[in-house]
């Protein structure tokens, strides 16, 4: 394992972005958010990606110096063109606008389309906290590993979901969850290290348990509810990909291209985020004083026996962030070679280690 700062990480990834044309500012705010992910624990999501993301710009699969407009919109509506723009940069578009349309109407919602991966969901999900709004994000995955419940043929992704909810004084709640038992990135980075997959994380072809990650690609992802109640997470993965691709006029079912194994193809990726203002539903320091004192009853209350603590949804990222912030951000011995290799092919100085 290698321990890194966070400073020089976010410094490696923008140097890499730079070196294949992607303008200094844009590199910067890539790197922050990818690096953010790291921070929150959302490893598969954030700098594991950075080779493969190198890769598709390279091979002229996302545009580099993209003109990311909106393209259509009304008074609490906007749908953003990401001129297949790095996903990244796209959603925070996205957001912002979201954000402004929120102040003036209450609730701002805004749909992207030609967009590429844009890393973990609770990072645009948070963007509205920053104004003191409820956020929400919904995307179409970038690669279809989740079939109709029932079915062999995978039509659906993880389709992930965000809801962020700011407090008064506790941290905010941040659920950020795939509608799948694991989003992919966790098999990937499984494959990775070497390791073996949980029991209830994928299939294969003839419903038995898959475990090893390097046979991934003969398997099929379990939908969130597993062998139990599968049609669940199924049918939120194919709702939340209506609202995030179809709607969009983005790459859904079918059409939806396989980016782990695809370094040439436009993606056309769908996203959604949603900013809500608490102010046009009541006073928002009253709502906040009342999330706060939910949490504390939740947290407060009776456990079951050998349970020590109960956690609310993004405790733990919120803990990890402020540690790795301080203390530094943990690579695996793969994953650090892995970035040596790219930066000797770009020809860009190594990532500094702590």
């Amino acid at each position: 394992m290698s321990l890194v700062s966070a400073q020089a990480l976010r410094d490696f990834v923008a140097s890499a972005y730079a070196a294949v044309g992607v303008s200094g500012l844009e590199a910067d705010t890539i790197a922050e958010l990818q690096v953010k992910a790291d921070l929150r624990g959302s490893e598969g999501h954030g700098v594991f990606r950075l080779p493969q993301y190198i890769r598709r710009i390279k091979a002229g699969a996302v545009n580099v110096k993209p003109r990311i407009r909106i393209e259509r919109e009304r008074a609490g509506t906007a749908l953003v063109d990401g001129d297949n723009g790095m996903g990244h940069l796209v959603m925070k578009f996205a957001a912002e606008v979201a954000i402004a349309k929120a102040k003036v109407a209450g609730i701002g919602w805004a749909g992207a389309k030609m967009s590429n991966h844009a890393g973990p969901a609770a990072l645009y999900a948070m963007m509205p906290l920053e104004a003191g709004m409820i956020g929400l994000y919904l995307a179409v995955g970038n690669a279809n590993h989740l079939a109709p419940w029932g079915g062999l043929d995978m039509l659906l992704s993880t389709n992930p979901i965000a809801v962020a909810v700011p407090a008064l004084d506790e941290p905010p709640i941040v659920l950020d969850m795939a509608t799948t038992v694991a989003a992919y990135g966790k098999v990937k980075t499984a494959a990775q290290r070497g390791e073996q997959m949980p029991l209830g994380w994928m299939i294969d072809r003839e419903g038995r348990p898959l475990t090893d990650p390097k046979r991934a690609n003969e398997g099929l992802l379990l939908p969130l509810g597993g062998m139990e109640a599968g049609f669940k997470g199924y049918g939120l993965s194919l709702v939340f990909g209506l609202l995030a691709g179809t709607l969009n006029g983005a790459a859904m079912g079918r059409n939806v291209i396989d980016f782990n194994n695809d370094d040439t193809s436009v993606t056309n990726t769908g996203h959604a985020v949603v900013a809500i203002d608490p102010e046009a539903f009541g006073d928002a320091m009253q709502f906040r004083a009342n999330v706060d004192a939910l949490i504390r009853d939740i947290r407060g209350s009776k456990r079951l026996p050998g349970v020590e603590r109960i956690w609310m949804p993004g405790e733990q990222s919120h803990l990890r962030y402020a540690e790795a912030l301080r203390d530094g951000v943990m690579l695996s011995g793969p994953l650090a070679a892995s970035l040596d290799k790219l930066a000797d092919d770009l020809g860009i100085a190594k990532l500094r280690r702590a």
